[in-house]
């Protein structure tokens, strides 16, 4: 498995602190690219898009291309429109991300198993 931090391009922001920062891989990841990247989120067990630097305002370039990615992302997992997307940043206010939900998520949040990471686009597993 490859080392995360290996990976870390130091000219992107980065808050030590900030847990999308870390971008830990416990979960499923689905998409990782020069922008984002996008896994199962930690708390309700949907697909979660994370914009690379660190910070709330990311170009309306990188919020479409991030967009399109969740999208499709959503599309697989819980089949074509099946979902709707969440830029509400609870959690984490000070980092851009967004949930897509399907529409029973707040039901099963709790209840969904988890899925663990295999590496970035691997096929998806619950533990």
């Amino acid at each position: 498995m490859t080392d995360p931090d290996a990976l870390r391009d130091d000219t992107v922001p980065f808050d030590p602190d900030c847990e999308l920062c870390e971008a830990a891989r416990y979960t499923h990841w689905y998409v990782e690219d020069d922008v984002c990247w996008i896994a199962d989120c930690e708390v309700c067990s949907v697909p979660m898009v994370v914009w690379k630097p660190h910070g709330t305002d990311p170009s309306e370039a990188d919020i479409e291309h991030m967009m399109r990615r969740l999208s499709e992302v959503g599309d697989a997992r819980f089949g074509e429109g099946g979902w709707t997307i969440d830029r509400v940043m609870r959690q984490i206010p000070n980092h851009f991300h967004a949930h897509c939900r399907d529409p029973r998520w707040h039901q099963l949040r709790m209840s969904r198993p988890m899925s663990r990471y295999e590496g970035v686009g691997a096929e998806r597993v619950e533990r």
